[in-house]
């Protein structure tokens, strides 16, 4: 497909876009780029509005009309529900008396997931999708654009657009074939399986636990996983991203995609952990709780994850950003990686050396974690 015959337009909203064109660009292993998961937080209110996410889908038409390539872009007016920190960027260049918002942002909002970013099954067009985010900045006076959460094969594409690219760390489980979560175990040195036994049947101690998908989800376990959100959100960041709606938007359109974990204590629901089912992971989103139950947050979140993850058949769990806690629970660090198109050049400047020197920390942080895995090393070592 040539380039040279196409053109790029805004369009309004995702939700605007015909889901079956959208959906065919994505490769549909990702829950987070489908069309039914971004165009639910448009019509749910977590986007748009005055949420500070003003959907921008990028998009690129073939000659037969349909859609070839898209960016899931959205016009911001402030840095949070990123996961990717530029606060610290936004700051200096104000001081230096800039504007650094509105800036774009290239993402699944609230979700640090990583997943494909440019949409399309021709990798030609790959490179106008990034130079049509690049004319959006400069035309439109927005001082970046910045793409979050990079699957790895689409890295260098961003690195040949000149793109600054900048890592960070999360923590993964990996399935290495384990037919069960004792079969996990057992990788582990003995102590590590030992604080492990001891932390399930604690957590699990006075507690039913249920995992729950599709149909199975009624309104009822939403509501009383709507406080658990707001509990948790409400904590971290002073108000949580999605909106009630948006929760039962989801359940009606990707319920089968959703795993939602409820513990529950004299039949009454206690704790919640929300995961979306990709093609290849499982994803931990959301999880709180009305008690204070020791380890229950690990059950919940990390060790649930393990066994729906064996059980589906999956090759990891991607459990969300930070959380170091999550290396003795096996989880292991893995690199991430954001990129951004700075449009002045002093500023470029400036946060290309920060990135420079953030890099080298990053690797060493990453060396030094893999180090501390509770695995049993090579030579038998427990």
């Amino acid at each position: 497909m040539s380039e040279a015959t196409l053109a790029a337009r805004i369009a309004n909203a995702v939700g605007d876009l015909p889901a079956d064109e959208w959906d065919a660009l994505t490769g549909g292993g990702n829950p987070f780029m489908c069309h039914a998961f971004l165009s639910a937080l448009e019509a749910a209110g977590s986007v748009g509005k005055r949420s500070g996410w003003t959907p921008l889908p990028i998009v690129i038409d073939g000659p037969d009309g349909r859609i070839a390539a898209a960016l899931p872009a959205y016009l911001k007016d402030h840095s949070q529900g990123e996961y990717v920190f530029d606060h610290a960027w936004a700051d200096a260049w104000h001081r230096a008396g800039g504007s650094y918002y509105p800036k774009l942002q290239i993402a699944a909002p609230f979700t640090p997931a990583t997943g494909p970013r440019l949409l399309t099954p021709h990798p030609e067009l790959a490179p106008a999708l990034l130079a049509a985010a690049e004319t959006l900045c400069r035309d439109n006076g927005l001082s970046s654009a910045h793409a979050t959460f990079i699957e790895p094969a689409q890295v260098p594409v961003f690195e040949d657009a000149g793109w600054l690219l900048r890592e960070d760390i999360q923590f993964h489980w990996e399935n290495r074939g384990y037919a069960s979560f004792e079969e996990f175990l057992a990788a582990l040195s003995s102590r590590k399986r030992k604080d492990l036994r001891k932390e399930r049947a604690k957590a699990q101690e006075g507690v039913e636990i249920r995992a729950l998908r599709g149909g199975e989800i009624t309104q009822a376990h939403w509501d009383a996983f709507w406080v658990f959100y707001q509990d948790t959100g409400a904590r971290k960041w002073g108000q949580p991203y999605l909106t009630r709606a948006t929760f039962d938007l989801l359940g009606q359109t990707m319920g089968e995609r959703m795993l939602l974990v409820l513990a529950f204590m004299d039949g009454e629901p206690v704790a919640g952990a929300l995961n979306f089912i990709g093609a290849q992971a499982l994803y931990g989103r959301y999880w709180g709780a009305t008690v204070n139950k020791p380890f229950l947050h690990f059950e919940l979140c990390y060790y649930q994850a393990i066994d729906a993850a064996i059980r589906l058949g999956l090759q990891r769990v991607e459990a969300g950003a930070q959380g170091g806690h999550k290396l003795a629970r096996g989880y292991e660090p893995v690199r991430t990686v954001s990129a951004h198109y700075i449009t002045h050049p002093s500023l470029r400047a400036a946060i290309a050396d920060f990135l420079e020197q953030e890099r080298a920390g990053i690797a060493q942080n990453q060396l030094w974690l893999g180090e501390r895995t509770p695995f049993r090393k090579g030579d038998g070592q427990e």
